[in-house]
């Protein structure tokens, strides 16, 4: 049981930041903004998500990219976060899990996920 102050604060919270709607399987791009010293600049972030958990202002996202020599780079990001300046949807996967870990062991075209194409 939670509080319903918190609860009310929490909506007061989600109204105000836009979230496109994606899944696991999803490819897409964040933009989180990265302060060195006294300045600030926004970063992109692109990959494949593999899973999202939680709820409310609590719930968060993990990215997966292949980075340099073909080594993994795996990112959580808080969904609500006031770092995160903006999510864009790339393309849509076609996968049958919520939680696509599985993807840690592949490697190649073996990692692929196909499209989903819409009629």
């Amino acid at each position: 049981m939670r509080n319903k102050y918190i609860e009310s604060f929490e909506q007061a919270q989600l109204k105000e930041k836009q979230v496109p709607d994606f899944r696991a399987g999803d490819t897409v791009r964040v933009a989180v903004r990265i302060q060195e010293g006294n300045k600030e600049r926004v970063q992109n972030y692109e990959g494949l998500c593999i899973a999202i958990r939680g709820q409310g202002t609590g719930r968060t996202f993990m990215v997966r990219k292949m980075g340099a020599n073909s080594v993994g780079v795996e990112r959580i990001f808080p969904l609500y976060s006031d770092s995160i300046e903006s999510i864009e949807v790339l393309r849509k996967g076609r996968v049958r899990r919520a939680k696509l870990f599985y993807l840690r062991e592949l490697k190649g075209k073996a990692a692929r996920i196909k499209e989903l194409r819409r009629k």
